[in-house]
């Protein structure tokens, strides 16, 4: 008999036991289960930016506004330039004088000019046959499309600028025509903005050139120069133009909107180089275009845009907004507003080309017809005629960024001290804008209780309105201390169902993470997401996607300590001393996005963590540059500044007394 008893209180142990053990078929199903709408996290990524976009200033006179404008530009030129070399930026132009191709009435000058040491660009010179006296001079900038300097629109308005008496030059652009290499994709720039230079400087260096050359030619009235171009050089005409005074009248078409519209529609939110940090933190693009009053300004947008920026939905912040600060400067009529009709696309052709010649005619004084020159369709010359060349070793952005990174070198101290970690951890503060939150809302979502095992499927809102979803698992038997194991995966939750279940079966309670950007916490929708947007639009306002993943990372943790798991009290309620339940719980992490925030967030909150492993890890920033990362993959690395004052050896030294472990071994499955 007590043979017997014996045997079935084994049976019976062995029973719980099994029960208890986590299989896979019992916790993927459990980490697949969709806890949020993409929807849900772009409306919270709405409002969350809304409330940052810069108000537009009040200005009690026109004095004020001068002074006003003249700060806003020495700020945004500050932001721009961040980490650049002065002596790049205080360079003189050096442009190189190629070929030249004689045309009727006009020729094409072909010139290569150096951006910064390395890097050349190049350029088209439209000239008058005939020049007499100083003539006026239009910087003509091309925007995101096929072709570079070579696009059809592009080369008849230069014809047609030259044959009315203007000097036209016409810039290549960095990602197109001649410099249209792989590595000079735009989103790339990121990795410049890691090694401490704000990518957008590149860009505006590229542009600027073009303008010191028309500044610097003796033929140019040097009050008589004009700026356009469509899309992206809408973009750079309406930033150049508003920041450098030197350019008078400017034609920007369908290149720009307020933040605000770009934050109701992403898809105008353009690239990384539009969406550079810190550029909209006290001034929009709306702002911008303020500081140009009371400089003449053609505002041209598209009814049917089939690309961005249509006519009717960023009316109201490029222009209808900004008409007060021009009649405050004494000059209403300086801004002008044209919608083109015809054929009302993403489009620089004739009916925009005769708007901007009649607009440039008039501010320059130019007496001839508004007309395009009706052999103009015969001029264009093909693509391969227009070919500059550049050097065989020509820098890209990419090779750029590998050359700044390759010189920067951290040796943390091997016993690091209290001052130096806290000095430290104030500046990672401020590159990663690590700003803390709290739970204020731990939604339960689901729960199951089987097969030994329970699950708690949240959604954690943040008290800064932003949300992130976790899946809690414990074995039904764990001890009480068995510990608490925070697990993060670049690829979702589901790729941490071996980990899972290996800390489960461990007697550890385990929430499987995904931070805002990570998982199923992503703007958009499943067709066409919008993580690089809003990604980029939080960059530019001054918050990063890094500082605030780790900030939710510290949340949870908090929130993990507490013990608060049963859902969310009622107001009023008496909630006991959390006890025992604040010992540091462990995080790992699966990939180097991952690995990234929990390494910040352990640097910044040590005594939240116990320990921190990586799995799929880098063990230095460097990597990223051997294998560039973009915006895309990588929205949380793309930091400023990142790189140049960190390397994760640094973090790591930081995050001391945590143990981290950079090459951790993945967990093997031990169970079927």
């Amino acid at each position: 008999m007590k043979r017997t008893g014996l045997i079935a209180a084994f049976l019976i142990a062995c029973a719980v036991f099994a029960c208890a053990q986590a299989t896979h078929s019992a916790i993927e199903p459990l980490l697949n289960q969709p806890l949020q709408d993409p929807a849900v996290v772009t409306n919270e990524l709405r409002h969350y930016l809304l409330k940052r976009v810069p108000p537009l200033p009040d200005p009690a006179h026109a004095a004020a506004w001068e002074k006003e404008a003249q700060t806003l530009r020495q700020r945004e030129l500050d932001v721009i330039y961040h980490g650049w070399p002065q002596a790049w930026v205080d360079a003189k132009p050096s442009f190189e004088k190629v070929a030249t191709i004689e045309r009727k009435s006009y020729r094409i000058v072909k010139l290569r000019y150096e951006i910064v040491p390395g890097f050349s660009s190049t350029a088209l010179l439209y000239e008058p046959e005939h020049i007499s006296g100083k003539i006026p001079a239009i910087l003509d900038v091309h925007g995101h499309g096929p072709g570079g300097k070579a696009v059809e629109h592009k080369q008849k308005r230069c014809i047609n600028q030259a044959r009315r008496g203007i000097l036209a030059l016409s810039l290549e652009w960095i990602g197109y025509g001649e410099l249209s290499a792989e590595e000079n994709e735009h989103n790339n720039i990121g990795l410049l903005d890691m090694a401490g230079a704000n990518g957008v400087g590149l860009f505006y260096l590229a542009m600027r050139r073009g303008l010191d050359y028309l500044y610097n030619d003796p033929r140019v009235d040097r009050t008589r120069i004009g700026m356009t171009g469509l899309s992206g050089g809408g973009w750079q005409t309406m930033l150049l133009s508003s920041l450098d005074p030197r350019i008078d009248a400017a034609v920007p078409i369908a290149g720009f909107s307020s933040l605000t519209t770009a934050i109701e529609h992403p898809e105008y939110a353009g690239d990384a180089e539009q969406n550079a940090p810190d550029v909209r933190v006290t001034a929009d693009y709306a702002q911008l275009i303020a500081v140009r009053a009371p400089r003449p300004t053609l505002l041209i947008y598209n009814a049917m845009d089939d690309c961005c920026y249509r006519a009717d939905i960023v009316k109201q912040g490029v222009y209808s907004d900004i008409k007060p600060f021009y009649a405050l400067m004494g000059s209403p009529g300086n801004l002008e507003w044209h919608e083109n009709q015809d054929p009302g696309t993403h489009n620089y052709q004739i009916d925009n080309r005769q708007q901007s010649y009649r607009f440039f005619d008039h501010a320059f004084h130019v007496n001839v017809s508004d007309q395009e020159y009706p052999d103009t369709d015969s001029e264009v010359e093909s693509y391969r005629d227009l070919i500059v060349g550049l050097p065989a070793n020509n820098l890209t952005v990419v090779g750029l960024a590998r050359q700044m990174a390759a010189a920067i070198h951290h040796d943390p101290p091997s016993q690091p001290d209290s001052a130096w970690a806290a000095k430290q951890r104030g500046l990672l503060r401020h590159v990663a804008r690590y700003a803390p939150v709290t739970v204020a809302h731990a939604w339960p979502i689901s729960a199951t209780h089987e097969r030994g095992m329970e699950s708690r499927g949240y959604r954690f809102e943040f008290s800064n309105g932003l949300s992130a979803t976790g899946v809690l698992l414990a074995s039904l038997n764990r001890p009480q201390n068995g510990g608490t194991t925070l697990l993060i995966s670049d690829k979702g939750r589901a790729a941490m169902a071996v980990a899972a279940a290996d800390a489960v079966d461990r007697g550890r309670r385990v929430l499987v993470f995904e931070p805002l950007f990570f998982g199923e916490n992503l703007p958009g929708t499943a067709k066409h997401s919008r993580t690089t947007s809003y990604a980029q639009m939080l960059n530019t306002i001054g918050m990063r996607p890094l500082g605030i993943e780790a900030a939710q990372i510290a949340a949870v943790t908090h929130w993990l300590q507490a013990g608060m798991i049963d859902g969310t009290s009622t107001p009023g309620a008496r909630i006991p001393p959390a006890g025992n339940s604040l010992a540091p719980v462990s995080v790992a992490t699966d990939g180097p996005r991952s690995e990234t925030a929990a390494v910040v967030a352990a640097a910044i909150e040590p005594q939240l963590f116990s320990s921190l492993d990586a799995y799929h890890a880098i063990q230095s920033f460097a990597a990223v540059y051997t294998k560039p990362l973009t915006y895309k993959e990588a929205p949380d690395l793309m930091c400023l500044d990142l790189y140049r004052d960190f390397d994760l050896s640094t973090l790591t030294a930081i995050a001391s007394p945590v143990k981290v472990d950079l090459s951790a071994p993945e967990p093997e499955a031990i169970f079927w």
